[in-house]
């Protein structure tokens, strides 16, 4: 792989302002500061993997990385460029709480299907919990994967072992769960 172009052309400056909350300026902060990081210009998941173990010292964020990296990942090209990982980040940090559900819902779909059943939530909630490792305290209801994984399905009313969680039922939780809004908030104002 050669080396990236060192600034963005007008072309991606202008769809980027299109499809993401971030001004020009910060686009090319963000583009200089990516190809510092990554001057191939492109982010493998094991490079990603390294910036998440950085912030959770005490857990291990292979398996949640490798769900965020497919969300991420949106041409399968087994890499993140700068655009995809913008747009992710605008998302995140800046989009409306809908679009954050919208996103964090795709995050559990790891089949694409629009339909998350049990094990897949399981499967997340584990890496989650595998991350942050045993720094946090976390309520008696919810002290293991397979109890979060419950709770979420019995919230509303589903039984995890034949029913699957489609995006409304997503925005429902999100209205009975708070901890899930203010997991989906935690990085508002801080991009």
């Amino acid at each position: 792989m050669g080396k990236a172009v060192s600034k963005l052309s007008k072309d991606d400056l202008n769809q980027l302002r299109q499809k993401t909350y971030f001004d020009k300026r910060e686009l090319q902060q963000w583009y200089k500061g990516f190809l510092r990081d990554c001057p191939s210009g492109q982010l493998s998941e094991e490079e990603f993997s390294k910036v998440f173990k950085q912030f959770f010292p005490f857990g291990d964020p292979t398996d949640y990385c490798h769900y965020l990296f497919k969300l991420f990942d949106t041409d399968n090209s087994k890499y993140i460029d700068f655009k995809e990982f913008i747009i992710a980040l605008s998302i995140t940090s800046r989009g409306d709480i809908d679009q954050k559900l919208e996103w964090s819902f795709r995050l559990y779909d790891l089949d694409k299907s629009g339909k998350v059943g049990y094990a897949n939530v399981l499967r997340v909630i584990q890496a989650i919990y595998k991350m942050i490792g045993p720094m946090v305290q976390l309520p008696e209801d919810e002290k293991d994967p397979e109890l979060r994984a419950a709770k979420l399905f019995k919230q509303l009313e589903k039984d995890p072992s034949v029913d699957y969680l489609e995006f409304d039922d997503f925005k429902r939780l999100a209205q009975i769960d708070p901890s899930l809004v203010n997991s989906l908030s935690a990085y508002d104002g801080l991009v």
